[in-house]
């Protein structure tokens, strides 16, 4: 199993410079790999491999008057470009093809320079010094914030600048798939399903609540202004440049925020819970109605995916229950499918079924959630051996 950890960086004005040019020059011959991968579709011939491409680009280009300046950075991060480029491409055919599962992905695009920009060393490219900075070839040693050890020996590292300017290095390292793995909780009640909404971002066993806290709603006045002040400035001008960085930050406290709290939220709920039941909620269509933005806000979808993700790390059991379950419309106490139902429904937050029994919509949903996961548990530890 891989994982990767990040790690803020601070590099000197020398050593920014060095990092400029090699993400140019990293920049530069992916967008050359693509107009080369272009120009043979358009002329009908055979795509060129990444090694004739390697010769092609890196190589022979060093040679021209026009590509000199590719002799000045390294070449591990402008091979690892043509990789990445050719990764971009196969996931691209794969999609068209219906071999690659998620949403459908595009042909790749030329990389811009306002962007996010990055650089991939391999362990030919960097060293891990032991006064704890980072040795980057023809760049130096950067000095790292480590907040946490590395869990082993790291394959790669990625360096990378934020449209913010901030620098980071993104290491990858391989670790066992029980590193992470916690003692098994005996107690019979440690577990619960898991009620995902916009009202509350979710319920537990037992009436618990997990609020919004709609990062996005709450700084998107300052995103609209910072926006407004982008839009009248001149294009191409130095204020427009810093307006776009002030935009730039708003979006990163956002996401920053965001994926705090998530991370925080998805190790409270493996530590105290063997077993996890969700909904297996259809994010992408939910995301296309009136409720979009808070859809977004909430980032539903990526908590199902860390969430996932921990508890498989931890030997936790987590189980999708079926989007089309009726977890809100089934009575949880004689099981008659009574509840609120259709668009309308949506507004009815209590209901009472036939029976007489009285229900809070999420907590009803919760529990049947996890009582339909405890039954789907033992199919899914199957699945999983298999």
């Amino acid at each position: 199993m891989q994982l990767r950890y990040t790690f803020r960086v601070y590099p000197t004005l020398p050593q920014r410079k060095s990092l400029a040019r090699t993400f140019g020059c990293v920049r530069t011959v992916y967008n050359d790999a693509v107009a080369a991968r272009r120009k043979a579709h358009a002329e009908g011939r055979p795509f060129p491999s990444t090694a004739q491409l390697d010769k092609l680009l890196i190589t022979a280009a060093k040679l021209t008057p026009e590509r000199a300046w590719l002799a000045e950075v390294s070449t591990v991060p402008l091979q690892q470009a043509l990789r990445d480029c050719h990764a971009a491409y196969r996931n691209f055919f794969d999609s068209l093809k219906g071999e690659r599962s998620g949403a459908r992905v595009g042909p790749p695009r030329f990389k811009r320079r306002s962007n996010r920009q990055s650089a991939r060393f391999t362990r030919n490219g960097f060293r891990l010094k032991p006064n704890g900075r980072l040795y980057i070839a023809k760049v130096g040693e950067l000095r790292v914030a480590w907040s946490r050890p590395l869990a082993a020996e790291p394959s790669s590292v990625t360096v990378i600048k934020a449209p913010t300017g901030k620098y980071f290095a993104s290491f990858v390292v391989a670790v066992d798939d029980d590193a992470e793995a916690l003692e098994p909780l005996n107690d019979p009640g440690a577990e619960t399903g898991i009620d995902l909404g916009l009202k509350d971002f979710a319920v537990l066993r037992g009436g618990k609540v997990i609020e919004n806290p709609r990062f996005f709603a709450k700084l998107e006045r300052k995103l609209k202004r910072a926006q407004r002040d982008l839009s009248r400035k001149a294009k191409g001008s130095a204020n427009r440049a810093k307006a776009r960085i002030k935009v730039a930050r708003v979006h990163e406290q956002i996401k920053d925020r965001r994926d705090d709290w998530l991370h925080k939220q998805v190790r409270t709920l493996v530590g105290e819970n063997q077993a996890l039941y969700v909904e297996d909620l259809n994010v992408k269509g939910l995301s296309r109605g009136r409720a979009a933005k808070s859809i977004h806000d909430a980032a539903l979808g990526r908590f199902l995916v860390l969430l996932e993700s921990k508890a498989s790390r931890t030997g936790r059991t987590f189980v999708k229950v079926d989007r089309f379950f009726p977890s809100t419309q089934l009575c949880s106490a004689c099981g008659a499918v009574t509840g609120p139902k259709g668009p309308a429904g949506l507004k009815v937050r209590a209901w009472e079924c036939v029976c007489g029994a009285h229900h809070d919509r999420d907590v009803n949903a919760e529990v049947n959630i996890r009582r339909e996961g405890h039954r789907l548990a033992p199919v899914a530890a199957g699945l999983a051996e298999t």
